[in-house]
């Protein structure tokens, strides 16, 4: 049995802190001393097992952007109830909250248009750079010209492949991927390196738009989610002093609650500006997005969707009248179904049962194969930009290779009587494309090959259609669809899943639906959109969101039951295996994400059992010198501040300061020469709420940014009016699992832990979210390891 062990204070020399970097995880002393202490108890029999070494937390500080690492940071969502924000919102008239009301709505409506015009622009982007491709190959077919054809066809996919990439590895590596996961750790309170930048937003856009139109399996919708984010996030900066563009009213934005409020609008508008889903946008980030949730959020995320469907609406009007190129098709509903009759039976019930495992159980799979070759995506991409662009060129080689070469093992079709579309299709998008058969006859597996990934949707989709593909030109689509969909993702090149994956379930969907055709009384179009709705909830693990997108992309609300009974089931099966794919690639990159549950083992802790030390404490009037130094020596974001006699009677915690707000306080070099408290005017008077705010970009004041003398080092400085004098505290004795909900439920950044002896120190360790990780706790007490893979409950 661990037994308590006696309390070591020392005065801080400015000696090496082992921990290095370390972000914020510490243990109390206290005044400016660091207390080396361990806590037990023999309170408990179940705690009797629960013992180890005590270390430091030097798990999950990094995180993988691109191919690289870099150190994390927790947001601030938390509101620092100080004397300047006392001050401020006592001081704040009407007109100034009228002023930050009217200023959230503008942002919020800015997010919506800005959002809907680069959805549109990539819409436009990819039918014509695609379309000039596709239709210029398909011309040198028709010449019987089919070496220079495959030439042809290759060489621009691997020129746009080569830029796409180049672009990404040079100048945005965090852009590369779909940007889901990373926006979903952000959302969660997880600030990476350059993830929502400028020119992280520059590369989505454009490299999203040269991935897409070089022919590679994937797709736009997980880029314009960040996209969106992006964009909301550039808005949210509160302005750009080096830009001159500033305005007094955004400084109200200049703090993570707002930005998070924004960027969750923003990956809302992504979805809708991708699949013209605008209640399927707001579902998404209800389901999958964001990690706090409230009505008044749901109120500005549907108004936002709401301007990107206006604004689709109105450009697409626009393109109809043929002033767009290529682009011209569709409306605000891409797979029109609605003029399908969806009637079903007992037997249909019964396929649909099946399609729904299936589902499951290729959507694990997929998982489970993504998860090993990112792995070792990861060992190449390490090598540095050239490799990352050699393997996007080798992969746009293998599947130009795929997409030209499978359809020469399909047979010719005769093109049907009653084709609606003209058959074969010559110079644009179609049903039935020729390729290398005579006159009158088409190419089933051309059709969907040759054709954007998101006309190739449309065709499977097609109702009246039943003939019109044999089944094996089904399975080999299928097979290359969910070969190329897992070795495509991984690239140096912004991509998403969402199509892939809706791809190869329309796929073999309709390959059910073709087999099922004599006894079944659905159309093989419908059974296309199960198969796509399986297969998505077998990856994604989303089922609400999704069953919402796909109604708005078909039209379809007859078939409301039957979507939502696949999503159900493959969702169910595939939890059975693994993790959502997003889940697992927010593992992958070591974005130390917190769950809303606590894991099992968590109940079997007490929160004194993971602090780690040691952690540096302030007195509430400091020497600046010893701030300087333990700035320099430590990475740690919050300082708990204990004021001690002559001070106070006793020891007692007055709150928590900020790194941030320390760096402004000694910039404004308020010093005295004696240990004493300054009134409260003089640093009121000095500084304003908005000077603490948190600059965008990274731009905020550095330690290195602070000219401090040798005469200035050996003064003191007033901390009071800065410090946060209302942080949330917890009992040492609070089981772990208990805190965790409170952390992850509050959006904390710093959970302090006040000891049950009252003689003791005020504080005995502050808990941060490395605290919670799986990685750090399980370091401490392997015995608690479970036997099974760690999975997210729901």
């Amino acid at each position: 049995m661990e037994s308590e062990a006696p309390h070591h204070h020392f005065r801080w020399d400015g000696g090496n802190d082992t921990r290095g970097t370390d972000i914020e995880s510490n243990l109390a002393g206290p005044g400016v001393s660091m207390s080396l202490e361990r806590n037990g108890s023999d309170h408990s029999d179940l705690r009797e097992p629960l013992v180890r070494k005590r270390t430091m937390n030097t798990t999950s500080q990094i995180a993988i952007v691109g191919a690289n690492v870099y150190p994390i940071e927790s947001l601030d969502y938390e509101i620092v109830e100080n004397d300047l924000f006392k001050q401020d919102w006592r001081s704040r008239q009407k007109i100034q909250i009228v002023e930050y009301i009217v200023l959230k709505w503008t942002l919020t409506m800015l997010i919506g248009l800005l959002t809907g015009l680069v959805g549109f622009f990539n819409n436009l982007a990819v039918e014509n750079i695609a379309g000039f491709k596709l239709l210029l190959t398909s011309d040198l077919m028709l010449k019987h010209r089919y070496a220079l054809a495959f030439f042809t066809y290759a060489g621009c996919n691997m020129i746009l492949a080569g830029t796409a990439a180049a672009i990404c590895a040079y100048i945005a590596p965090a852009a590369a991927g779909s940007g889901i996961p990373e926006v979903k750790a952000y959302l969660n309170g997880v600030d990476a390196h350059s993830i929502l930048a400028p020119s992280t937003l520059f590369v989505k856009i454009f490299g999203s738009i040269l991935g897409v139109s070089a022919g590679f399996v994937l797709g736009k919708e997980g880029p314009m989610v960040h996209t969106g984010a992006c964009i909301a996030n550039l808005l949210g900066q509160g302005g750009s002093r080096k830009y001159h563009l500033t305005w007094r009213g955004l400084r109200y934005f200049k703090n993570d609650r707002d930005r998070r409020d924004l960027i969750t609008c923003g990956s809302a508008a992504g979805v809708a500006a991708a699949f013209r889903a605008p209640v399927g946008g707001v579902l998404f980030a209800l389901e999958e997005a964001a990690s706090w949730w409230r009505s008044a959020l749901l109120w500005r995320t549907f108004f936002t969707t709401a301007i990107v469907a206006v604004v689709l609406r109105g450009l697409i009007q626009f393109c109809k009248s043929g002033k767009c190129g290529l682009f011209g098709e569709g409306g605000l509903i891409m797979f029109d179904l609605s003029e399908s009759v969806a009637t079903y039976s007992m037997p249909d019930l019964i396929a649909i049962l099946v399609l729904g495992v299936v589902g499951g159980v290729f959507g694990g799979l997929f998982n489970f194969l993504l998860d090993k070759l990112l792995r070792t995506y990861s060992i190449i991409n390490e090598r540095g930009a050239p490799f990352k662009i050699l393997l996007t060129i080798t992969i746009s080689l293998l599947t130009s290779c795929c997409s030209f070469g499978l359809p020469w093992l399909a047979s010719c079709t005769k093109c049907p009587a009653d084709a609606v579309e003209q058959c074969p299709t010559v110079s644009r998008s179609g049903n039935y494309k020729n390729f290398q058969c005579p006159p009158g006859y088409y190419n089933g597996l051309a059709s969907l090959f040759f054709n954007t990934n998101d006309d190739a949707i449309r065709i499977l989709f097609s109702s009246g259609t039943q003939n019109e593909f044999h089944l094996s030109s089904l399975f080999i689509f299928f097979t290359a669809i969910y070969s190329l969909g897992i070795i495509t993702y991984g690239i140096a090149v912004p991509s998403g899943l969402f199509i892939p994956v809706i791809l190869a379930g329309a796929t073999y969907g309709r390959i059910v639906g073709t087999i099922l055709g004599p006894i079944t009384d659905l159309d093989p179009g419908l059974f296309a959109l199960l198969g796509a709705a399986s297969f998505l909830g077998g990856t994604m693990r989303m089922t609400v969101s999704v069953c919402v997108i796909l109604l708005e992309l078909t039209n379809e609300l007859l078939m409301l039951p039957l979507v939502m009974l696949v999503l159900l089931i493959s969702k169910t099966i595939a939890d059975g295996f693994n993790k959502g794919v997003y889940d697992q690639i927010v593992v992958m990159k070591g974005l130390p994400y917190m769950e809303a549950h606590a894991e099992p083992y968590m109940r079997h802790l007490a929160a004194r059992d993971v602090i780690s030390g040691p952690l540096i404490s302030f007195s509430g009037v400091e020497q600046v010198g010893n701030i300087i130094r333990a700035l320099q020596l430590t990475g740690h974001n919050g300082f708990p501040v204990v004021d001690e006699p002559p001070l106070s009677d006793t020891p007692e915690l007055v709150g928590l300061v900020l790194r941030s707000h320390l760096l402004v306080l000694l910039n404004g070099k308020r010093f005295t020469k004696d240990r004493v408290t300054q009134p409260r005017e003089n640093v009121l008077m000095r500084f304003g709420a908005s000077d603490f705010g948190k600059s965008g970009l990274g731009k905020g004041l550095k330690l290195q940014d602070l000219e401090i003398t040798d005469e200035e080092m050996e003064m003191y400085v007033d901390m009071h009016p800065i410090v946060n004098t209302s942080p949330y505290t917890v009992a040492e004795t609070m089981s772990l699992a208990k805190a965790q909900v409170l952390f992850r439920a509050l959006g904390l950044r710093h959970l302090c832990v006040v000891p049950k002896n009252p003689k003791g120190p005020p504080i005995a360790g502050i808990l941060t979210r490395h605290d919670f990780m799986p990685e750090h706790i399980l370091g401490l007490f392997p015995h608690l390891k479970p036997t099974k893979p760690l999975r997210a409950t729901t």
